[in-house]
């Protein structure tokens, strides 16, 4: 016996409209949806007329879903694989069915669509023939700190996911880290009722949305340093770095800061820093 295939499925971020006629057939074809949220995923198929079996799959789901999935993929029944919206494994935890598809020899085929990524960067703004995407970032930790430094330093547009209760926050400590006249855009339940996107700098952004309590999906997105002013001059470096350590920042931590703000390398940074 054959086995069967697993359908990657992008699914409408909130716009029902946006579910292709190709997904809605997959839908249709597959004997069993894997999906990231049920109740999201019934919505979808009773709109594609279609009757798989759905079992639930997410990131705190037992060992044994993704084993019992691939059981069936083996045994030659067809899966569909559904986040709660946009596309399955972009900060989604589809990604290890996936890979365990491939170790089983299991043929794995993409139905692409919407995607919170694409559709930010397509009304940004900001540039987007390259671009660094990070997902939601950690809490705490010297592993969000690494991270929000990486956008305070790229040269090319960075993309954020996070939880709208947690954004005045991200946008105050990426504020800290690239400077608060960086250029940056949030965008808010993309393709539903309440669709915004708020464009600015950074420090605006974080003035409105401490006014204005966001609610729903966000997406952030940090212009990179290559589009956040020209380089420089030594001079106005060297001036930044005695302000800074006038403030009783130590040379590190200045060097980290004059790299963010005024898009100098972070060696050169420190070597002005360390001169003066």
């Amino acid at each position: 016996m054959s086995a069967g295939t697993l359908y990657v499925v992008a699914t409408p971020l909130g716009h029902l409209g946006d579910l292709s006629e190709r997904a809605a057939s997959v839908l249709r074809s597959v004997n069993l949806v894997a999906a990231e949220d049920t109740r999201r995923a019934r919505v979808l198929l009773e709109r594609a007329k279609a009757t798989p079996r759905v079992l639930s799959y997410h990131a705190h789901s037992p060992a044994s879903r993704a084993e019992s999935l691939i059981d069936s993929l083996r045994g030659g029944e067809s899966v569909a694989l559904l986040a709660d919206a946009g596309t399955p494994t972009v900060s989604d935890p589809g990604v290890e069915l996936v890979r365990r598809a491939h170790e089983a020899g299991v043929p794995v085929v993409t139905v692409p669509g919407p995607s919170a990524v694409t559709a930010a960067l397509s009304i940004s703004g900001l540039p987007a023939d390259r671009y660094t995407f990070l997902g939601f970032l950690p809490r705490k930790g010297r592993d969000r700190r690494a991270l929000v430094q990486h956008a305070a330093t790229s040269p090319w547009t960075t993309v954020l996911f996070e939880a709208p209760g947690r954004l005045v926050r991200l946008l105050h400590d990426l504020a800290q880290a690239c400077g608060p006249d960086r250029r940056a855009a949030v965008a808010r339940e993309l393709t539903k009722v309440h669709e915004e996107l708020k464009s600015g700098t950074l420090s605006d952004l974080e003035v409105y949305y401490e006014e204005s309590p966001p609610r729903g999906e966000v997406t952030v997105l940090i212009a990179g340093t290559s589009s956040a002013a020209p380089a420089p001059d030594e001079e106005t470096v060297r001036d930044r770095a005695r302000e800074l350590l006038g403030e009783g920042m130590s040379r590190r931590d200045a060097a980290d800061r004059l790299a963010a703000e005024l898009a100098v390398s972070r060696r050169e940074a420190y070597r002005i820093v360390t001169n003066l």
